[in-house]
């Protein structure tokens, strides 16, 4: 029998303080992530209980944030009769409801929407509505109103490397949140050696992040449940988005669209293995980010800088998913160096998307790439005003030339530029002068968040 293990979700700060000041807060992200666990620790007193002086759900401990009192009532969507009653009179279901309430899977009843908003305009009451949406409800054709400037929304993305390292049994969990986007903006990277990933890392990228994928054994049990999880999305949320005739034709195509990470986005060869139009094939792949399963990472601009190649990198939403989706192990990942190398680039960037979730700063993620092909894996830019880029190796030593792409970057942004990094698979974390470092990638996650 599989032991219990906690994961700390350090978004968590963010919703309790969205709480205090907005009428609607939307957790959303993708199934399974643990969107509705987190609503109901800091949300739902009744699924709570007080063991001496430690606040734990169903016997195992939560966060300080998560002892504030609340009386949330819980209502999911994925019930049909909850569902079919708000979808026949959205008015009513709303104006029915308790004084706060969580409301799950949201975006199966997008006419609820309007009603929400009249309800807020009638009575706004800071943390009076909590729901959670498995796809990005501002995308929804159906959606009849934005909820602007009434609804604040928390990205939840599945467990960053760094949450994973602070998991515990029942009893004590420590804070390990890391603090590499800091030493990225601050140059702060220090001299120091650690030890290779090697296999280790390979793991992790197989592994991915959603909680119920990892408490199954490694292997083929692991990979059956993210079939079937792709198998449950295409039947569920994409089935109410929009009208599609063959509907097997997704999961194959985001199978497809996995073996293109960390590639320029080419709809031409993501179409070819299909008998569909380019333009289906488009709304397929739009379909299947709206269910954020994956995602586009546009290119930086600056318009100082004309040479720029104006294509999205294609990434899929988790490692973990499209490794199995392709049938790809440890071992197989581990002999296939080109596509290595690509899912290492996901798993970065990935990784640093979840840890941007619950920065203080707001952060936006594109790529870099001139015509000239000197290119940066992933560029930050931090609320507008600072510019930083990450470089990814999967191997173990690091050359100059490794940074001939952020030299470049440096170059064009100027005084923007805060510092730039190539994440490699080695032992030693060393300054290449310029506010230019090599850095084991280990330090992504291990690398110790300052308190102040």
């Amino acid at each position: 029998m599989t032991e219990t293990v906690f994961y700390p979700r350090y978004v968590e700060r963010r919703l309790t303080e969205a709480l205090e000041d907005s009428p609607i807060v939307l957790i959303h992200g993708p199934r399974q992530c643990g969107k509705t666990t987190l609503a109901q620790i800091v949300c739902a007193p009744e699924h709570l209980t007080l063991d001496g002086d430690a606040l734990t759900l169903d016997g195992h401990p939560l966060s300080i944030l998560a002892a504030r009192p609340r009386d949330y009532t819980y209502i999911s969507f994925d019930d049909d009769v909850v569902r079919a009653g708000a979808e026949d009179d959205p008015m009513g279901f709303v104006t029915d409801l308790p004084e706060r309430v969580i409301l799950d899977e949201v975006q199966r009843v997008p006419r609820l929407f309007t009603a929400l908003k009249m309800e807020v305009d009638r009575k706004r009451v800071p943390g009076r509505f909590v729901l959670t949406g498995s796809t990005n409800v501002l995308l929804i054709p159906k959606l009849s109103d934005s909820l602007a400037g009434r609804m604040e929304m928390v990205r939840l993305h599945p467990l960053a490397q760094c949450e994973l390292a602070s998991g515990s049994k029942p009893g004590f969990t420590l804070d390990r949140r890391s603090g590499f986007l800091d030493a990225l903006f601050g140059s702060r990277f220090k001299i120091r050696r650690v030890g290779r990933l090697g296999n280790q890392l390979i793991e992790r990228i197989v592994a991915g992040g959603y909680p119920a994928a990892l408490v199954r054994p490694t292997g083929r049990r692991r990979a059956n449940w993210y079939r079937d999880y792709v198998e449950a999305q295409v039947q569920r949320d994409v089935r109410d988005m929009a009208r599609i005739s063959m509907l097997d034709v997704l999961p194959r195509l985001l199978s497809a669209a996995a073996s293109q990470t960390a590639r320029l986005f080419n709809l031409t060869d993501l179409a070819a293995p299909f008998q569909l139009t380019r333009p289906t094939i488009r709304s397929y792949v739009e379909l299947l980010e709206r269910v954020f399963l994956l995602e586009r990472l546009q290119p930086w601009s600056n318009n100082r800088l004309q040479r720029l190649v104006k294509t999205s990198k294609l990434h899929i939403g988790d490692t973990g998913l499209g490794c199995a989706l392709l049938g790809v192990d440890a071992a197989a990942l581990e002999a296939n160096r080109p596509l290595l190398g690509q899912f290492l680039e996901t798993f970065v960037f990935q990784e640093l998307k979840r840890q941007a979730s619950w920065h203080d700063d707001p952060m936006s993620f594109c790529h870099y790439r001139d015509k000239d092909q000197v290119e940066v894996d992933i560029v930050i830019e931090r609320s507008a005003m600072s510019v930083a880029g990450v470089e990814v190796k999967a191997a173990a030593t690091v050359k100059s030339s490794d940074f001939r792409g952020l030299r470049k970057l440096k170059k064009v942004t100027g005084n923007r530029f805060e510092g730039g990094v190539v994440l490699y698979d080695g032992e030693t974390c060393i300054s290449f002068g310029e506010g230019l470092y090599a850095v084991p990638i280990r330090l992504l996650w291990e690398t110790p968040m300052k308190i102040v």
